[in-house]
């Protein structure tokens, strides 16, 4: 694209191909909602010199931000959103009047893919497997935006999962418990969870057989989310949908989390059936 032009552009910064799909979906929503605007993928090593450089350029409107970059990208901000703050991790930068905002779309589009899907929040007991990136932006979505009342996280890393949940609490009211991920403790945890939220690369391509929750232990009144969008119904979905649990794909979560960010960027209502068809033709 020829710097100097009225059209506007986005992009995703850091590795392209974890967000192959982002360009066709905001491209197809730009053009749906005649957004005068581009969005193209950048492979970035120096995110500080790269934020410098798209600051500088006038038609520059706002970025997706991936690994490696999206905590490494926050002390080049002029202003973080207080939730992602918290999160401690970014995944969006808006650019407004000259100034880099950063926000956090993961928290948000979990909670509207089970907002969307269905499940009422409050007083819902919900189990986190994970305590990555995911799970922690989702984590705080549910302790700071909703009101659930109780939150259990259940990850492999102690040392991730021990800062994670240290920062819940000394952050919010929410009771938080943790453990670490393996069968006993979901025994112990899913019969009287009504919701489980599945934040591990456990099931994804190429190894979708894999699953971190024995289907013995899923019950009808449990909701099932699992982020992961690569196969579009994981195999612990597809066992979650065998015994009668409500389930939500993680297409739904990566479908919202980019309409946060086009209405972010655009200030205007993202066209979701467009988007959908984007998504769902990727993965019919």
């Amino acid at each position: 694209m020829e710097i100097g032009t009225r059209t506007q552009f986005c992009g995703v910064i850091g590795n392209p191909v974890d967000h192959s799909l982002s360009p066709a979906l905001h491209n197809a929503a730009f053009r749906a909602v005649g957004v005068d605007c581009v969005y193209l993928a950048w492979k970035v090593e120096r995110i500080g010199d790269a934020l410098k450089g798209l600051k500088a350029l006038g038609n520059f409107r706002g970025a997706s931000v991936t690994i490696p970059h999206k905590l490494a990208a926050i002390p080049f901000l002029d202003e973080i959103d207080p939730i992602a703050r918290r999160i401690g991790a970014i995944n969006t930068i808006v650019a407004e009047e000259g100034r880099l905002v950063g926000y956090n779309t993961d928290a948000s589009g979990a909670l509207r893919a089970l907002r969307e899907g269905g499940v009422v929040l409050t007083g819902c007991r919900v189990v986190v497997l994970g305590s990555g990136g995911a799970a922690r932006a989702i984590a705080f979505a549910l302790a700071v935006e909703s009101d659930v009342e109780k939150l259990v996280i259940l990850g492999i890393d102690r040392d991730e999962r021990t800062t994670l949940v240290n920062d819940l609490r000394s952050q919010t009211p929410l009771p938080v418990e943790d453990n670490e991920l393996d069968e006993d403790t979901l025994r112990r945890a899913l019969p009287d969870a009504h919701i489980l939220i599945h934040c591990t690369p456990v099931g994804m391509v190429p190894r979708v057989d894999d699953t971190c929750v024995p289907a013995s232990l899923l019950h009808p009144k449990l909701t099932v989310m699992d982020i992961v969008y690569n196969p579009r119904t994981t195999r612990l979905l597809r066992e979650a949908q065998q015994v009668g649990c409500r389930t939500i794909s993680g297409l739904e979560m990566f479908l919202h989390q980019a309409m946060a960010q086009f209405e972010l960027w655009t200030n205007r209502s993202a066209p979701v059936d467009v988007m959908r068809a984007v998504l769902e033709s990727r993965f019919s």
